[in-house]
């Protein structure tokens, strides 16, 4: 036995040796790439604060790179979903192209007013970037699928500086309910590792400060079970109705490149008629703001509308901080009714509208100690796990497979986009049945 034990950990020398040096070198990639891509985004995001008017040609810039995906970009235009499909079930090296083409596309969109995030973007290039160290390295399937999960870590990582979130995150996005174990070092040393290449480049992340967070009681508890169901609720709505009007854009626009023309034309107009100059681009003031004071109710809903359209008419950037902010704020507005501090609610919403929608309740409760500090942790667990149970079986990332089913019973492994058809073929099934019996 003892024989048997030795021969193991020797064994185990050379695996964490490799392992290291290919999550190294690519967490030194994605953490590097992510530093340019932040530092390009604040300069759109400066310019176009500094010049209102780019916001006129948010809809030239939606038929520009709408022309362009659909020129060259049709190979990689799946991004996120692309990822994941890559990794469950392995065809064909993600395209170089994925890394450049969402870059340029996403500083266009904050250039000009587009409200979306940045997660999708730095995702996207580790992702590109992990299977670029794939080919270099002749890494075999089962390799590749682990190193792809190490990009999407280290992408996530590096752009929002939360490395042991990025790690989880990596693990936790691919199926509901289920943590893939073997990809664990890999994640955890690339996230890491891009993270702090990240940092070395200069690039700092937004602090946000959660002053005070009280003992935990049972009203607090409670407050934040009913946040949580908000949450959940929330990020479910957020999903689908991206997902549905994506769809009506595509079943009524037949032309690719005029469906964010129609949706830059739409965010300008409602951007200047509403004066609300707050819901393009990231949002971070915004969110910086909940933390700190109370905002008018209906923040999170004007920036719910406005992202919405931002991505589903086809632009291109993240979920992810627009949840933050939709979450931030909501959690703001729930100062009101509830028995938790504003900045609390603020900071369980900036995580668990996310969890809920991203189906990521573990990693986004580290997210939150990693950004609050660990005395939120109790209160932050209970928010994601309840958001993520009221959310439903829907995500922002349709490719996502089911795991282990929240409560309703699904065939393992079922990719989120594939739920709806089987519902309703169950209803038909049990609408045939129905009659049959009647008759």
């Amino acid at each position: 036995m003892k024989r048997i034990q030795s021969v193991e950990q020797v064994a185990m020398v050379p695996y964490l040796v490799r392992w290291l040096l290919l999550s190294s070198v690519l967490g030194a990639l994605a953490g590097s790439a992510s530093a340019f891509f932040l530092y390009t985004l604040d300069l759109a995001t400066d310019t176009r604060t500094a010049h209102p008017w780019l916001l006129w040609l948010l809809p030239v810039a939606g038929l520009l790179t709408g022309w362009v995906y659909q020129q060259v970009g049709k190979p990689v235009e799946g991004g996120h979903n692309l990822l994941i499909d890559e990794i469950h079930d392995p065809q064909k090296i993600v395209p170089r192209r994925m890394a450049p083409l969402i870059l340029i596309a996403t500083v266009v969109t904050h250039l000009f007013g587009g409200s979306a995030g940045r997660e999708g973007t730095a995702v996207q290039m580790g992702g590109a970037l992990a299977d670029r160290v794939t080919h270099l390295f002749r890494l075999d399937k089962d390799e590749r699928r682990i190193l792809l999960m190490g990009g999407i870590a280290a992408g996530f990582s590096s752009v929002f500086g939360t490395p042991l979130a990025g790690a989880i995150f990596g693990l936790e996005v691919l199926a509901l309910g289920r943590l893939r174990y073997d990809a664990l070092l890999a994640c955890l040393a690339s996230s890491v590792v891009a993270d702090e290449v990240c940092r070395l480049w200069g690039i700092h992340h937004t602090v946000y400060t959660v002053p005070f967070v009280p003992d935990v009681t049972a009203l607090g508890l409670g407050s934040a079970v009913l946040a949580g169901i908000a949450f959940g609720i929330v990020g479910m709505l957020f999903a689908d109705s991206t997902h549905a009007l994506s769809a009506w854009f595509k079943r009524k626009v037949a032309w690719a490149p005029m469906r964010p023309f129609i949706g830059g034309a739409s965010v300008a107009v409602m951007a200047t008629l509403l004066a609300t100059p707050q819901f393009l681009g990231l949002g971070i003031p915004t969110i910086s703001a909940a933390f700190q004071g109370t905002l008018p109710v209906y923040d999170f809903a004007g920036k719910f509308a406005f992202t919405v359209v931002t991505l589903a008419s086809g632009f291109k950037g993240g979920e992810v901080t627009p949840l933050f902010y939709i979450g931030a704020t909501l959690g703001n507005a729930l100062g009101h009714v509830l028995a938790l501090p504003v900045p609390v609610l603020a900071g369980l919403g900036f995580v668990a509208v996310f969890a809920g929608a991203a189906n990521t309740p573990i990693a986004s409760t580290i997210m939150a100690m990693e950004l609050f500090g660990t005395h939120i942790g109790v209160y932050a667990a209970v928010a994601c796990v309840v958001s993520y149970l009221f959310s439903g079986h829907t995500g922002i990332y349709r490719a996502q497979r089911v795991g282990q089913s929240k409560h309703l019973i699904l065939p393992e492994g079922i990719r989120l986009a594939d739920i709806p058809a089987l519902r309703r073929a169950r209803r038909k099934n049990a609408a045939v049945v129905q009659t049959t019996s009647v008759t």
